[in-house]
């Protein structure tokens, strides 16, 4: 599985200290049993969507490429997220186009860091 993680990558509170061992593992492919990853649609009908770790091992996974937005504790705070993710998009823009919004600050990242 390809991921490429956001430049701006949410993560749960009570795992800022430890978000790079838990890209790693995610990375690597270990499981991680609380770690649910919230990622842009794979599907055009809907703009984000989120796993659970042992999800994300499933063999459906193995050439999936994953473009993560963030990395939350457990369903609940993956819901948590994506309600904050929307809420965010929509007082910056007055809209709820996520993947618009979330792309094009990835890609204006790409284009600073070069």
């Amino acid at each position: 599985m390809q991921m490429e993680f956001y430049c701006d990558l949410y993560v749960s509170e009570c795992w800022q200290k430890k978000k790079a061992r838990i890209i790693r593992k995610l990375r690597a492919n270990r499981v991680q049993p609380q770690v649910y990853v919230v990622a842009l649609s794979q599907g055009s009908q809907n703009q984000l969507e989120f796993f659970s770790g042992i999800l994300l091992r499933q063999h459906v996974f193995a050439h999936a490429d994953l473009f993560v937005v963030g990395i939350a504790d457990g369903y609940d705070e993956a819901l948590a997220m994506v309600r904050d993710i929307t809420e965010e998009v929509y007082t910056v823009t007055g809209m709820t186009d996520l993947r618009k919004y979330i792309l094009e600050r990835q890609e204006q990242y790409v284009k600073a860091g070069q």
